[in-house]
């Protein structure tokens, strides 16, 4: 079985992260998305919601799994059995960070492949931190995530605004 990991933290899952996922899926027979649960970063969401929006959203999916990990990345697709590391690239400032990434993950693990995927042209805009400030500010995020993601930003931000 040929397994592929998609990390990320999906703080919270995109449409653009679904338009990788859904091409990724069939790279592989089995298509590990691993949360991220990085100290570095002041996620918006726990790692627990992050999994359960992020599982949510592949549920259509039967070769995904949605679990979560801290740690180095190669060691994670190590314990996966992954093979390939799959990373999205929106604009060519993503690539420089995934390219020193991807050659840092092969110098530990120099068996390990990381792909490149190219956003869909109607994502190349869209990010988590993009996403979580119009929310914030009331602004439509429709089409951008997930209908379900969508509500719980909406809802977090209204009892915020009620306050």
């Amino acid at each position: 079985m040929f397994t592929a990991i998609y990390p990320g933290s999906f703080d919270p899952i995109t449409n653009g992260h679904l338009d990788v996922i859904g091409r990724a899926s069939r790279l592989a027979d089995r298509l590990v998305v691993g949360v991220l649960l990085n100290s570095n970063k002041n996620p918006m969401y726990p790692i627990e919601e992050r999994v359960e929006m992020t599982r949510e959203a592949v549920k259509s999916y039967p070769n995904i799994e949605v679990t979560h990990f801290d740690g180095l990345l190669v060691e994670f697709a190590e314990r996966e059995g992954a093979r390939i590391i799959v990373r999205g690239i929106r604009a060519i400032s993503d690539y420089e960070f995934e390219l020193q990434m991807a050659l840092m993950n092969r110098r530990l693990k120099p068996d390990l492949e990381t792909v490149f995927l190219m956003a869909g042209e109607q994502y190349s805009f869209v990010s988590s931190r993009i996403i979580k400030e119009v929310a914030r500010l009331g602004g439509d995020i429709g089409g951008m995530v997930p209908p379900h993601v969508e509500a719980l930003l909406k809802a977090r931000f209204e009892k915020e605004l009620t306050k």
